[in-house]
């Protein structure tokens, strides 16, 4: 009995932990393809090219899981979802990876990678605009959600306009070079960082019509393939018309095939289909609650492996930005720890959650049957599920 009892324990205790294990590994993931691409691109690499072969590859990596998996789950396309994916591959492959991978070359990967630490702040405001995020601005987490938006903000304005002293660590010195090129960042940082600011409006703006398209479309490795699927074939009628050169479209055993391969299996495939699965759960807020972490990583092997120079005025924006972000999560873990209100049929739900549908399941047991009711609620813009017994 008190076995059974730890092992139920550890279950749930590491049930509860997954989404925080899942998003820990994915910005891991994330700062690995800031390294890899920044390194292919400075080498001639057309970022074009990268982004066709990158969701090429993720597509294909995802097809045969998402055909055997989701057979039975996979709802049926509709032209309404079918647009919805379309303009998913418009915001993030289009959008989002052109303009990102742009700023990036422009600056360098760890102000790129900072600079995306401004996603959640978007992402609130635009839940806001659209009314799926409420705001009473007498509630302290409400405060803290707007007080974290605007330090966000403020943050990424520093590191726009104020570059500051380099700073030296202490492996600077011993960095050292494998691309080999010049520094742009005196000549066009200004117009890198409105590309990346561009590309974080595009990428929040993915978040939330992501986390619409999933409740309508519940299977998501399915989405995560048509999302790449199209975002490949968009990118390879982008490329044709802004390249043409055939030379471009060649790789060869070097960063050429492991920036596709990683990014695409890793940056694209991997990561939409982990986000649509926290999401449904935690919701768009929580997911990039966890940027910060991808961007200490960034900084530390850029300054290793890419000898970049790190600015004082990246390191305060950046500071800025992640106790702004903190905020945001903060405000919204309150909205899920708030305390229960009734509701006019009886039934409970925690204050900022609207009550969606109700649905009593039958569960066998030995001293005979137990009835669970599951309801389903929204956290800001996604729904949760919890089970009252």
């Amino acid at each position: 009995m008190g076995d059974q009892t730890c092992c139920g324990m550890l279950h749930l205790g590491l049930k509860k932990a997954m989404p925080y294990l899942l998003m820990v590994g994915l910005q891991c993931g994330s700062a690995g393809m800031y390294i890899i691409s920044d390194a292919t691109l400075k080498q001639g690499m057309s970022r074009y090219v990268l982004i066709v072969y990158r969701n090429a590859i993720a597509a294909i990596s995802l097809a045969p899981f998402a055909f055997f998996f989701e057979r039975q789950i996979r709802p049926k396309m509709t032209v309404s979802i079918f647009l919805k994916i379309m303009v998913l591959a418009i915001l993030e492959p289009i959008l989002d990876q052109n303009l990102t991978y742009l700023g990036m070359n422009l600056t360098s990967a760890s102000f790129a990678s900072a600079i995306m630490n401004a996603v959640p702040a978007v992402t609130f405001v635009l839940a806001v605009i659209l009314r799926l995020e409420q705001v009473k601005i007498k509630e302290v987490r409400s405060q803290a959600k707007v007080m974290g938006t605007l330090l966000t903000f403020a943050g990424a304005l520093i590191m726009t306009i104020y570059k500051g002293p380099i700073i030296n660590f202490i492996w600077s010195q011993k960095a050292s070079h494998l691309v080999q090129s010049n520094d742009p960042s005196d000549k066009h940082w200004l117009t890198g960082t409105l590309c990346i600011l561009v590309g974080c409006f595009a990428w929040a703006s993915f978040f939330i019509l992501q986390s619409i398209t999933v409740k309508k479309y519940p299977a998501e490795l399915s989405l995560a393939f048509w999302i790449c699927l199209m975002g490949a074939v968009q990118s390879a009628a982008l490329t044709l018309v802004a390249e043409h050169h055939p030379g471009i479209w060649a790789i060869g055993w070097n960063s050429r095939l492991l920036a596709p391969v990683y990014t695409g299996i890793i940056s694209s495939g991997i990561t939409y289909y982990v986000q649509g699965l926290v999401m449904k759960t935690r919701g768009p807020v929580f997911v990039t609650a966890f940027n910060p972490l991808c961007m200490i990583i960034v900084s530390v092997l850029g300054s290793i492996i890419l000898a970049e120079k790190i600015h004082l005025g990246s390191i305060i924006g950046a500071i800025i930005i992640a106790i702004g972000l903190y905020a945001v999560v903060w405000g919204k873990g309150k909205d899920r720890l708030s305390p229960v209100q009734p509701l006019t049929d009886g039934k409970k739900v925690g204050a900022g959650e609207l009550p969606i549908s109700t649905a009593d399941i039958t569960k066998p047991a030995e001293e005979g049957a137990k009835i669970d009711k599951l309801v389903e609620a929204s956290d800001g813009p996604m729904k949760i599920l919890k089970l009252h017994k």
